[in-house]
C-alpha cells in the first residue's frame, strides 16, 4: 500500500537503490576482465536472481507462484532482458561504466517513442519534442564523426533499446502478479534460456568468481527491492527522475575501481537526457498516464 504522506522515505529508498546498483556493473566489468564469457555472467545474474527471489514469490502466491501464468509473454520479456543485460555487460569491455550508463539512458526516450505502437498510448507533441531533444543529448554523448566509434557505443544503445521493449511488455502485463513474482518469472525464464546457451561456452569459475556470481544477484535484487519499496511511499512521477542519480555513483565507482572518468561532453549530454526524462515524467503525471512501475536494472 503506497503511503503518499512519506515521500522523503521513498526518495531515500530510491537514492539508496541508485547508490547500490552501479556495483552490479563493477562486478560484471571485473569478471569480464578476468576472461569469463559475457553470456556466462548474464546466466549467473539470472540464475542466482531466480534463486534469491524464489522464496518471496512462494510467499506472495504459494507454490503456484513458481509457475508463470503467461509463460509465452514471460519468455519474450526474459529474452529482451537477456539482450539488454548481455549488451550492457559487453559494452563495459569497451567503455567506462559511466559512459555505458550515459548512452543506456536513451531507454526512457525509446519507451516514449514506441508506446503508441506497442501500447496504443497517445503521445502529445510536447513529449515528441522532448524525445527529439533527448536524442540530441545522446548524439552529444556519442559524438559521431568527432571521435572514433567503438562496438561499446552500439552495444550500449542496443541495451537501452532492449530494456525499453522489456519495460513496454512489462507495462502490458502490469497488475497480473505482484512485482516480486514478475521479477522471479523474468529471472527464471531467463535462466532456463541461458542454461541451454551457456553450456557451449562454459568456463569453470573459481571459488571467488562463484561468490561474485551470487553477489551479482544480491545487488540486482536488493536494488530492485529498494525501488519497489520506494514506490510504496512516493509517487512514480516524483521518483522516476531520481533514477538518473545512478550516474553519480557510476562515475565514482568507475573512477575508483578502473580509473575511468567521463569527459565534459558526456556530462552535457546526460544533463539534456535527464531534463527530457523529467519533462516526460511530469507530462505523464499531468495527463494521468502511469509511468512504468516495474523498474529493472540489467
Amino acid at each position: 500500500m503506497m503511503s503518499a504522506s512519506r515521500p522523503l522515505v521513498g526518495i531515500g529508498l530510491m537514492l539508496a537503490a541508485m547508490a547500490v546498483l552501479p556495483f552490479l556493473d563493477v562486478i560484471a566489468k571485473y569478471l569480464g576482465r578476468q576472461g569469463l564469457p559475457v553470456l556466462e555472467i548474464v546466466w549467473a545474474r539470472l540464475f542466482f536472481g531466480a534463486l534469491v527471489t524464489m522464496p518471496f514469490a512462494v510467499k506472495a502466491r504459494g507454490l503456484k507462484g513458481l509457475v508463470p501464468n503467461m509463460p509465452v509473454m514471460h519468455v519474450i520479456r526474459a529474452s529482451f532482458m537477456i539482450a539488454a543485460t548481455g549488451s550492457f555487460f559487453a559494452a563495459l569491455h569497451y567503455l567506462s561504466i559511466a559512459d555505458t550508463l550515459a548512452i543506456f539512458f536513451i531507454q526512457p526516450l525509446i519507451v516514449t517513442l514506441l508506446s503508441p505502437l506497442v501500447l496504443g498510448e497517445t503521445v502529445g507533441i510536447r513529449r515528441w519534442v522532448a524525445v527529439m531533444i533527448g536524442f540530441i543529448g545522446t548524439l552529444i554523448i556519442i559524438r559521431p564523426g568527432f571521435q572514433e566509434l567503438n562496438p561499446g557505443v552500439f552495444l550500449a544503445l542496443g541495451a537501452g533499446a532492449s530494456l525499453a521493449i522489456y519495460l513496454l511488455l512489462t507495462r502490458r502485463i502490469s497488475g497480473s502478479a505482484p512485482a516480486v513474482v514478475t521479477t522471479f518469472y523474468t529471472s527464471l525464464c531467463g535462466a532456463i534460456i541461458m542454461s541451454d546457451i551457456v553450456l557451449f561456452l562454459w568456463e569453470a569459475p573459481t571459488p571467488s568468481q562463484w561468490a561474485f556470481f551470487v553477489l551479482l544477484a544480491l545487488i540486482a535484487n536488493g536494488g530492485h527491492y529498494l525501488i519497489i519499496k520506494a514506490y510504496d511511499h512516493a509517487e512514480a512521477s516524483l521518483l522516476a527522475p531520481l533514477a538518473y542519480t545512478e550516474m553519480i555513483m557510476a562515475t565514482v565507482a568507475g573512477w575508483y575501481f578502473f580509473g575511468d572518468f567521463p569527459d565534459i561532453w558526456t556530462f552535457a549530454g546526460v544533463a539534456i537526457l535527464i531534463a527530457c526524462a523529467i519533462y516526460i515524467s511530469w507530462r505523464e503525471h499531468v495527463t494521468h498516464v502511469d509511468p512504468i512501475r516495474d523498474f529493472e536494472q540489467p
